[in-house]
């Protein structure tokens, strides 16, 4: 009955064919992602997509899949995370990942449709995880990406990614990663959104461009 009622999702949910990911850089942690939402694997219905979100001051979640399933989740960990403040203390990046595994592991027999990419400052340093929708927490020291698009992101950032690299390079890497994937990849477009995490400034969107046409 579970594995049924996971099938017949209600079709009018969005899905998002996506492009995200995360680099981490010498002065943190750089998360973007496209901005096309699809209904059906078919239709184009959201040119503005959201798939970057604040989670805390120092931390940020990229989303991959559905999006009902993945505002949840958001709103569940940005309730846990001011609970956590008001309990003891803030929660670091690794303490947020573990948090958000053991959400999506707790349901697991209905999960959340998604893959998600979190990351965030730590003790100066840029830090990221990966997690899947059955809850598994993969640590990434340089770079990640998730989505139908992450294997044309993946290639530019193997090939323009140093360990070390500037947090402006980072950025404009991050940016080409995406805008490579938006060209091959029909389910992602419509522009980019790109966020950093920092100690300076913690989170902060930096780029924010609506249409594919800016980009070229």
């Amino acid at each position: 009955m579970q594995n049924e009622k996971v099938q017949n999702k209600e079709m009018d949910e969005f899905e998002t064919g996506t492009t995200t990911l995360g680099l981490t850089t010498d002065k943190g942690a750089i998360l973007a992602a496209d901005k096309r939402a699809a209904l059906g694997g078919r239709l184009v219905s959201n040119k503005h997509a959201q798939k970057i979100y604040e989670l805390d001051d120092e931390i940020g979640l990229t989303i991959a899949g559905s999006v009902g399933d993945a505002q949840k989740v958001v709103r569940m960990m940005r309730s846990q995370l001011n609970m956590k403040k008001l309990e003891t203390r803030e929660l670091s990046v690794k303490g947020a990942g573990t948090l958000l595994a053991n959400i999506l592991h707790a349901n697991k027999m209905m999960p959340f449709m998604n893959q998600f990419v979190l990351g965030g400052i730590q003790e100066g340093e840029g830090i990221l995880y990966s997690l899947d929708p059955a809850g598994g927490l993969m640590p990434h020291e340089d770079y990640t990406a998730t989505g139908s698009g992450s294997q044309m992101a993946f290639g530019v950032l193997e090939d323009g990614f140093e360990h070390g690299i500037s947090h402006e390079e980072g950025k404009e890497l991050a940016m080409n990663a995406v805008k490579s994937a938006m060209e091959r990849d029909t389910a992602s477009g419509n522009g980019i959104m790109v966020a950093e995490i920092t100690e300076e400034d913690g989170y902060n969107v930096i780029e924010d461009l609506e249409e594919q046409s800016e980009l070229e």
